[in-house]
């Protein structure tokens, strides 16, 4: 593993600390101040909002689990791109036990040396039936039809 794919790792795991201790301040130092995020919800095209991001936290009871897995880094000069699968799990403050899957690419920048994420892009694919249903109800097949192995993972925890 060189450098840059050693601390784009870190960066994610540090992603994911802060979604399990709820840290809004951490979450949005994880990005560059620009970035362009298509998040899971609207509106379709969105920039860091911590108020947002803190709003939504407040939605969970205890910590938020966001576990990678398929992971892959592509790195070439001060520009990288992640594509995962990952899985959130949870309880919000209703009482309602979330755990879903959904997909992700990531693009990062380095900036004054060190890594931030420019792009963020999560989505869950619907159903084409005719119902638009999201399709959270999916869990990851154990290999992918590149062949690349579910054991790839950042961060991942047993279930």
């Amino acid at each position: 593993m060189t450098n840059d794919e050693n601390q784009i790792n870190v960066l994610c795991q540090r992603l994911g600390q802060a979604h399990h201790d709820k840290d809004v301040d951490a979450i949005v130092g994880c990005y560059a101040p620009d970035a362009v995020i298509y998040s899971l919800a609207p509106p379709l095209r969105d920039a860091i909002d911590r108020d947002g991001i803190a709003a939504w936290l407040e939605t969970w009871d205890g910590p938020i689990r966001i576990d990678a897995q398929d992971v892959e880094l592509v790195v070439g000069g001060d520009i990288a791109c992640t594509t995962a699968l990952n899985r959130m799990r949870g309880t919000k403050t209703n009482g309602t036990k979330e755990d879903i899957w959904f997909r992700t690419t990531m693009c990062f920048q380095k900036i004054d040396g060190a890594w931030r994420i420019a792009h963020d892009h999560s989505s869950v694919p619907f159903y084409m039936d005719g119902s638009l249903k999201a399709a959270v109800d999916l869990k990851p097949e154990p290999l992918m039809a590149s062949g690349a192995n579910a054991d790839n993972r950042v961060g991942a925890e047993s279930p």
